[in-house]
């Protein structure tokens, strides 16, 4: 069973920093994409930030520059760290893993629970 388990949301005043972490488990890790993504209220769920099996990183337009997502593939963790948070920055994030549970299962993504983050002005 493949857990995602994200850590570190919370209320934050703006020009303020958050790191979020995702605990992984019961999956391959080391060999899988894992990403950010959020969801304001009354919006669709967006693409955050990614980051590819061999640490390449993409992030969206609106975060370039003040958020970076990174790996620790020893501790099987994937990390957001947001700096100069804005108010458009709230809502809940959710941890994605694009990845197989093992090496003779197919490929398949995977959500955590999502943790709230808030911005106030």
């Amino acid at each position: 069973q493949v857990q995602l388990v994200e850590s570190g949301g919370g209320l934050v005043q703006a020009g303020g920093s958050l790191r979020l972490s995702c605990a992984a488990s019961g999956i391959m890790f080391s060999r899988s994409a894992m990403g950010w993504y959020r969801q304001a209220p009354g919006k669709q769920r967006e693409l955050v930030a990614t980051i590819t099996s061999d640490g390449s990183t993409m992030s969206a337009d609106s975060v370039k520059g003040r958020f970076t997502i990174s790996r620790d593939n020893a501790n099987q963790t994937v990390y957001l760290q947001m700096n100069s948070l804005k108010p458009e920055d709230t809502g809940v994030y959710y941890c994605n893993a694009d990845g197989r549970r093992a090496s003779w299962t197919r490929r398949s993504e995977y959500w955590g629970q999502g943790i709230q983050v808030t911005v106030s002005s």
